[in-house]
């Protein structure tokens, strides 16, 4: 997966489309000026749990035995899950969260922008690839900051854009990361055949 693959996928993962009404929802209570700066507070920390997780939770996974295909397999399947819920989006599976008075770390930084999705993504990329960290990271950070421009405008955006635009943009995501999953399960089915198929011909006499 190149760079730009890489960076495309974190970002439809965050999915700060949708998170701009969830960001406003939970700044309601925080006098206007000083949004900007909680905002940033809270991306900055996302964005350190994002980093750390990159590198713990593949050391993780080797202690577990996890083993390539499964990875890839059970990725696309949360990335399918994802897709599906930003497609058809259920009150039940949202992450909308009461917020009473400032909020802080939870739930900005955690789980709207370093959610379980994210890091589950960053795992798969890690794990396939360790030696390839340094566009790991360049892919998180980028795909971070355009996620960053996004919510410090979500008051302009919605007043710009208007909710039914907004829909329809994540709606638009959450096609293209179907796309994205059925690949990544395809990919998953293939390295399974490949493994199978190689046991196979190690047995034969």
């Amino acid at each position: 997966m190149s760079l730009l693959s890489a960076t495309v996928l974190l970002f439809f993962v965050m999915d700060p489309i949708g998170n701009v009404p969830l960001f406003l929802l939970a700044l309601k209570d925080v006098p206007p000026e000083r949004r900007t700066r909680v905002v940033v507070r809270d991306l900055l920390v996302a964005l350190g749990v994002l980093l750390l997780f990159l590198f713990a939770g593949s050391a993780i996974l080797r202690g577990l035995g996890v083993s390539p295909p499964a990875l890839t397999i059970s990725g696309g399947v949360v990335l399918l899950l994802i897709a599906i819920r930003m497609i058809f989006p259920s009150p039940i599976a949202s992450l909308r969260e009461t917020v009473e008075s400032e909020p802080f770390i939870f739930p900005l930084a955690i789980p709207y922008v370093a959610g379980p999705s994210v890091m589950a993504t960053e795992l798969l990329l890690m794990s396939r690839d360790p030696a390839r960290w340094p566009v790991w990271v360049s892919a998180i950070l980028l795909a971070w900051l355009a996620s960053a421009v996004i919510l410090l405008a979500a008051g302009t955006l919605r007043r710009v854009l208007g909710e039914r635009a907004l829909t329809a943009l994540e709606r638009l995501m959450g096609m293209i990361l179907v796309m994205l999953a059925v690949e990544m399960l395809m990919q998953g089915i293939a390295q399974l055949q490949a493994s199978v198929s190689a046991v196979s011909l190690s047995w034969k006499p």
